[in-house]
């Protein structure tokens, strides 16, 4: 069985594939400060999605749209704010959820995409 970080590395290297096909480009993986972390930071046409990755390989813990409660929202805008100051970001940017259910054994993977999720 593979171990959470693993999985979690994973979850990001799919998404990863999944957006560089729909065109965009990375800037940024797992930007970490005091109390937030984000997984990935893209640019396309002009604009940043700092993009929160969950992955399953069961939904023992639920879906992971589930997991990002108010909590962890609250958690990645510090995140984001800290890495909107500390680059001098002035473009437009939004947040973007991106679910992977890994099915291990089959090897295959089913990919669900949230743009422009509130905080």
């Amino acid at each position: 069985m593979l171990d959470k970080q693993t999985i979690g590395k994973l979850g990001e290297d799919l998404a990863l594939k999944f957006l560089k096909n729909k065109g965009f480009l990375m800037i940024s993986r797992n930007f970490r400060v005091r109390g937030g972390e984000i997984d990935l930071v893209c640019q396309k046409a002009g604009q940043l999605h700092f993009i929160e990755v969950k992955t399953r390989t069961n939904l023992a813990f639920g879906y992971g749209e589930e997991s990002v409660n108010y909590f962890k929202r609250r958690r990645l805008k510090t995140a984001i704010l800290e890495y909107l100051s500390r680059n001098n970001v002035k473009q437009q940017w939004q947040i973007d959820v991106i679910v992977i259910e890994l099915n291990v054994v089959a090897k295959k993977a089913k990919v669900r995409y949230y743009e422009a999720v509130e905080l």
